[in-house]
């Protein structure tokens, strides 16, 4: 769990930390280590693909992806001109479960249930429609 020293700054600097703060954070060792698997993270972008689709009132079809960064930002130039936010929703658990893979070392696209569905159940079950996303990790280009 060796973190260079050259990490601190700027990343005291993205968070907003005051040096206290700092201290704070780097006195957890979950963050040490964390930090420590940052790179391995940040060489991941996570595709939730639409697998199933159906009476979306955001007209999400098979094939659209929603692309994210390793840490979890909607990287909104590549996905959709509109997302429904109660597809990303159960999306996220996907993403938080693949982080903690990855600070595993274990590869996220092992995950074993990688599908989610938005939060509307359908027009059978008195909602309008619904979607399937199944989640993947691929290599971030450059």
């Amino acid at each position: 769990m060796k973190v260079s020293k050259d990490v601190w700054k700027p990343l005291q600097k993205h968070l907003g930390y005051s040096d206290e703060e700092m201290k704070q954070f780097k006195s957890d060792p979950r963050n040490i280590d964390v930090i420590s698997k940052t790179s391995a993270l940040l060489s991941k972008t996570f595709v939730a693909e639409v697998v199933e689709a159906h009476g979306c009132d955001s007209q999400h079809k098979v094939g659209d992806k929603f692309y994210i960064g390793g840490h979890g930002n909607l990287l909104t130039k590549l996905c959709p001109k509109k997302v429904c936010v109660f597809a990303l929703i159960p999306v996220a658990t996907l993403i938080y479960t693949a982080n903690e893979l990855i600070y595993a070392g274990v590869d996220p696209n092992e995950m074993r249930f990688k599908r989610v569905g938005c939060s509307d159940v359908g027009l059978k079950c008195g909602g309008w429609g619904h979607v399937v996303m199944e989640l993947r990790a691929e290599e971030r280009k450059r």
